[in-house]
């Protein structure tokens, strides 16, 4: 699922197809001894990457993707590819929350493909996405895994800035992840939002919750009492955890971008001492 806003954007500009974007971003990671690193980035404006930083206590190539446009408007078609060769660790965030901003009739894309070799691990972290009222945003990801590799990953999006009163009354939200392992589909999740429909106020739909969240873990087998014991310490009603065949899923759907992000870090602290053998190390662009 999504997430919430938080920003203050002192106006909302409309989308225009003379100030599109048609950014791209491609990062690749490789084994080198004992350390991961970025072994090449391609990049076109308005996506950018930071230098990769290693935290002491932490193995994985930790990188940071910016947005230097300050927000995506309708026309922009963005792409972003990453792909870990065997055995490589990384960890991929982004710099702060994104913004798609309301529209006149253009819709903005943003396509994202993953490859993780065998024995390689992508944690995918990106901060929220804030999708303004009246915006049309589309995202797919695709996801492919080879035998032995893990990809675990997050996706927080807020529907109108809800922090400033405003509701998603209008606009379309889509979101679509596919993962593939061994060229086998083994997990879809198509998501489709329109501003001021019933999905938002009824009770088995958003039940007028501005931010939902999705956080995946796919590639380990994980057992029937680690999900009980994820389920035992989460302390948020809003939130359910659920077993997949190769992996486990958790859904949020609440008030609070802040709220969501604190338990989803903190099941990601759990996941990743149980699963990648180490504790989690916090990126420092995140403002927790």
């Amino acid at each position: 699922m999504a997430i919430e806003p938080s920003l203050e954007t002192p106006s909302t500009p409309l989308a225009s197809s003379a100030r599109s974007w048609q950014g791209h971003l491609s990062l690749e990671f490789a084994q080198r001894s004992a350390r991961t690193i970025l072994s090449r980035s391609q990049v076109q404006a308005p996506l950018k990457v930071q230098r990769p930083f290693y935290p002491a206590d932490d193995c994985a190539c930790h990188t940071v993707m910016l947005h230097t446009a300050g927000g995506i408007v309708g026309g922009d078609r963005l792409s972003i590819s990453v792909q870990l060769q065997p055995g490589a660790q990384a960890l991929v965030t982004s710099a702060a929350a994104t913004k798609v901003y309301r529209t006149n009739g253009l819709e903005a894309q943003q396509q994202v493909q993953i490859q993780v070799a065998e024995g390689a691990c992508l944690e995918w972290l990106p901060q929220e996405t804030i999708v303004f009222d009246g915006a049309l945003y589309r995202q797919q990801f695709k996801i492919e895994l080879a035998t032995g590799a893990t990809w675990m990953g997050w996706d927080l999006t807020r529907l109108g800035r809800s922090a400033r009163g405003e509701q998603f009354d209008g606009g379309e939200w889509r979101s679509r992840t596919e993962i593939w392992q061994n060229d086998r589909l083994i997990w879809i999740d198509p998501q489709w939002i329109q501003g001021g429909s019933k999905m938002i106020t009824s009770l088995h739909g958003l039940a007028t919750c501005p931010v939902i969240g999705t956080f995946a873990l796919i590639g380990p087998e994980v057992t029937k009492s680690m999900i009980e014991t994820i389920r035992s310490q989460i302390t948020l009603s809003q939130m359910s955890v659920t077993r997949l065949q190769t992996g486990l899923l958790c859904r949020y759907r609440g008030n609070s971008t802040t709220e969501a992000r604190r338990e989803l870090v903190h099941l990601w602290h759990l996941l990743r001492r149980e699963y990648l053998g180490r504790s989690a190390c916090v990126p420092r662009v995140w403002q927790l």
